[in-house]
């Protein structure tokens, strides 16, 4: 991957990274960020609980995976398909209550660190509106979707565990409006922990479902849906001591949430609707191609979810740096993101490389499967250092509040090149799943050019001065 675009000479900061920057102003500044004279300890401390918690949750669907691998490939199929869909039903309230981590961020930097309460009772009433509209909507959906799988039995898979698994719609949005809004006061330690007590409830919950007691695909699906409940549980007796803010919320919680929060719920809604229908045509050519389509995106997930934890972390430090006038901070947090995530993810490319044959196949499939799963891990080789920008510079701009760019960005890279290209290289020109994934590829690297580009020429600095202004108005 190249390098991000340089800045130019009227554009750069004090010092080439963030300790460099920071070391120069400290003296001139008295904002409310403690960590200023050690950005990099701070953004590991942040980012190692929410990799943790990232991992976990990736751990806690490997599971499921392996142990319905173990049923057929007709059955990971299903599971397959049913996941992706599941996790769009939730996708806009999804990213619409991560507004929270950047308006509490703001806030905090800003030296409002009480209002994070009524930010919290405005995520809460969104998340549970939005978790309990895609489970009314998880029916109808499954039913009008299930004509895109290969086989009838695949279908039936695919009905069942989606509909059980959008049982667990609602906790899964407590717990992430409970989570944003903790990362975004830069706890990420509680969440860290719910999430790592309800991966191992789920681990024990899998086997004796899947395995023991033989319930197939729905007791992959309950143990899912129970295990989730639990994490939303946990995390609830942390925040008790803390309040709900349901009684502090107001109608600028509120508005704020939307303004910042509605975007990136647009498009994660568009960018995961893109995502299913990749999945759905790979869905349509065979089972043995969504299985390994299947296996190869639980594999990847150990690259680019501890990315998006580091980049994660990184808009909880911008966004406070924006709410204590800092705007000098945003490129050199950044970079040292940037510097991390590249180093991490070069590492899992390298391990890919050298250990695709033996990866496929420890999830037991059949020769097809393995064939094909290991011809896209090679894929992913093309694109996971790619990704790893792309995500550091989207979970940047969105932390400064420029939340509309990049989900432009997103939807146009997305809409214009993962379906289209999975539709010619993948049904027309006979690739199948492989053709899909490099449809994929040409979307990370597009998307991480032109939000790089926006990040170093300071087109986000108008949007972090309203966001600062409008969670100050809030406070008031």
């Amino acid at each position: 991957m190249t390098s991000p675009p340089q800045p130019t000479p009227d554009e750069s900061t004090a010092g080439s990274t963030a300790e460099s920057t920071a070391e120069s102003t400290a003296g001139s500044t008295a904002g409310p960020l403690p960590w200023l004279n050690r950005p990099l300890v701070e953004l590991i401390r942040l980012a190692l609980p929410v990799t943790v918690s990232m991992l976990s949750y990736s751990t806690m669907t490997l599971v499921d995976t392996y142990f319905v691998a173990g049923l057929g490939t007709e059955q990971l199929a299903g599971v397959g398909l049913g996941g992706t869909v599941a996790f769009t039903l939730i996708s806009f309230g999804f990213g619409l209550v991560r507004g929270g981590k950047t308006l509490v961020s703001h806030a905090v930097g800003a030296g409002k660190r009480g209002e994070a309460g009524a930010y919290l009772g405005a995520a809460l009433s969104a998340g549970i509106l939005f978790g309990v509209l895609a489970l009314l909507l998880s029916w109808p959906i499954g039913h009008l979707l299930s004509s895109s799988s290969a086989s009838a039995a695949q279908a039936e898979y695919f009905r069942t565990y989606l509909v059980i698994r959008s049982l667990g719609g609602p906790s899964t949005m407590i717990f992430t409006a409970l989570r944003e809004v903790r990362y975004g006061a830069g706890d990420s330690r509680s969440p860290m922990i719910a999430t790592l007590i309800a991966n191992a409830c789920n681990i024990v919950l899998a086997y004796l479902f899947v395995v023991h007691w033989k319930l197939g695909v729905p007791g992959a699906a309950w143990a899912t849906v129970v295990a989730q409940t639990i994490e939303a549980i946990a995390l609830a007796v942390y925040q008790h001591h803390d309040g709900w803010g349901i009684s502090a919320m107001r109608r600028a919680h509120l508005v704020g949430l939307v303004r910042v929060g509605l975007p990136a719920g647009v498009q994660m809604l568009l960018e995961v609707g893109a995502f299913l229908v990749l999945a759905a045509v790979i869905a349509s050519i065979s089972p043995a191609q969504m299985a390994a389509h299947q296996i190869t995106l639980q594999i990847i997930s150990f690259s680019f979810l501890p990315a998006f934890a580091i980049g994660e972390s990184a808009a909880v430090l911008v966004g406070q740096a924006i709410g204590a006038a800092r705007e000098d901070l945003v490129r050199p947090i950044a970079s040292l993101a940037l510097r991390l995530v590249t180093g991490y993810t070069t590492a899992c490319t390298l391990c890919i490389l050298a250990f695709a044959q033996p990866l496929a196949g420890a999830f037991p499939s059949d020769a097809e499967t393995h064939r094909v799963a290991v011809r896209l891990l090679y894929v992913c080789t093309i694109f996971l250092v790619a990704d790893g920008a792309n995500i550091v510079a989207r979970a940047t701009l969105r932390g400064a509040g420029d939340v509309a760019f990049p989900a432009w960005v997103g939807v146009i890279c997305s809409w214009g090149l993962t379906p289209p290209l999975a539709w010619l290289l993948g049904l027309h020109f006979g690739m199948g799943a492989f053709g899909g994934w490099l449809g994929l590829s040409a979307e990370v690297f597009l998307g991480a050019s032109i939000q790089w580009v926006r990040l170093v020429r300071g087109g986000w600095r108008r949007h972090a001065a309203l966001t600062r202004t409008e969670v100050l108005a809030a406070a008031r």
